[in-house]
């Protein structure tokens, strides 16, 4: 998971003490401690959205659950990302509107 891609929502994310959290082994064995902002599916495959404790940066993922263990893979087809992201996005601006 070298590879970080923004949603570029423009939000601000300042709410990590209300969200559950996981935490990411990087390929430098680093460990990157996430807000879970939420799982939501786009074209019948689910993506998680997550922010890091230390950044406001949303980083978006492949979600996969299988029994107890989540697999998270990169999105590396630039207009895949570009799909999830723009959905993560409206669905954002509709949480926020409902508030």
């Amino acid at each position: 998971m070298s590879e970080e891609k923004t949603c570029g929502c423009g939000h601000d994310h300042d709410e990590m003490e209300e969200m559950e959290t996981m935490t990411l082994t990087l390929e430098d064995d680093t460990e990157l401690v996430c807000g879970i902002i939420g799982v939501f599916e786009v074209d019948g495959v689910e993506y998680i959205a997550l922010l890091p404790e230390e950044d406001d940066t949303v980083l978006i993922y492949q979600y996969n659950e299988k029994g107890d263990d989540i697999e998270l893979a990169l999105i590396e087809d630039d207009d895949v990302f570009d799909k999830v992201s723009n959905a993560f996005n409206e669905i954002w601006e509709e949480d926020d509107s409902e508030e």
